[in-house]
């Protein structure tokens, strides 16, 4: 991996890690179109640029809710069916779900319930100067639905988002338990991969990947700030629409592949 694919891949990792369009489609697309393989290193940059995009996360929302010590049982509740359901199906998911196909069809459907998500539902006015007071029922709900995203293509963010709304939840209210939702989440994930992790690095690597981090944190605080902005002007219409796009392109390289 060369030094400017790193930073794209960083910058991509940066804008769609908390945008309902998955960042997973768009890792296997990216890497497809750079030419790089999933070694053992990409796999490893992969999950440290996710690292950073997190982190983002903990800078933009510390200070309103380092000293709310519940909103952390509630994230904890939301964790719980996706950490359980992926402790158990990781494997299966890994080999039957990760393919081009999986990742086209989930990224065209998921475009066209967005596009129509604003007239189906009608989401609460909750502040989300209270976004701490949700239940621990619509945590574990919005904790289920996160489960759908462990499909290829689904998109996390959108999961949960619309998990949220369908609990009355407003759209920026939504949009911010599903980025705090990312924590926990994310570094789950990205522990475990680290630890099943059998190779080496280089010093020339680590710079690499020191710069990748970087570049994530940097992209993502943008990502989601922009974000929160076009989600209550312009609600998700031109999300969907450009995931349709990019599963027709994901369609247009399985068939390059058979």
């Amino acid at each position: 991996m060369s030094l400017f694919d790193a930073i794209l891949t960083a910058i991509v990792e940066g804008l769609t890690e908390f945008l309902p369009i998955s960042s997973t489609g768009h890792m296997i697309l990216l890497n497809y179109l750079l030419g790089n393989h999933e070694d053992a290193f990409t796999s490893t940059f992969e999950v440290v640029i996710q690292l950073g995009a997190i982190m983002a996360i903990v800078l933009l929302y510390a200070k309103r809710f380092i000293f709310k010590f519940d909103i952390y049982l509630k994230l904890f509740v939301a964790f719980l069916p996706s950490a359980v359901l992926g402790a158990l199906f990781y494997k299966i998911i890994k080999g039957y779900l990760f393919n081009h196909w999986v990742v086209a069809t989930s990224l065209i459907l998921g475009g066209i319930v967005l596009i129509f998500i604003d007239r189906w539902m009608h989401p609460g006015e909750q502040s989300p100067e209270e976004l701490d007071k949700v239940s621990y029922k619509q945590a574990f709900f919005i904790g289920c639905f996160q489960c759908i995203s462990m499909i290829p293509g689904v998109s996390r963010a959108a999961a949960t988002i619309i998990g949220g709304m369908m609990n009355g939840l407003s759209k920026k209210s939504a949009a911010e338990f599903s980025f705090l939702l990312a924590i926990p989440t994310m570094m789950a994930a990205s522990a475990k991969d680290l630890y099943e992790f059998e190779g080496t690095v280089s010093n020339e690597q680590w710079t690499t990947i020191a710069i990748g981090f970087v570049v994530a944190f940097l992209t993502a605080i943008v990502a989601v700030k922009w974000f929160v902005k076009l989600l209550e002007k312009h609600g998700f219409k031109g999300f969907g629409w450009y995931r349709i796009a990019i599963g027709v392109l994901f369609l247009l390289f399985a068939w390059s592949q058979l």
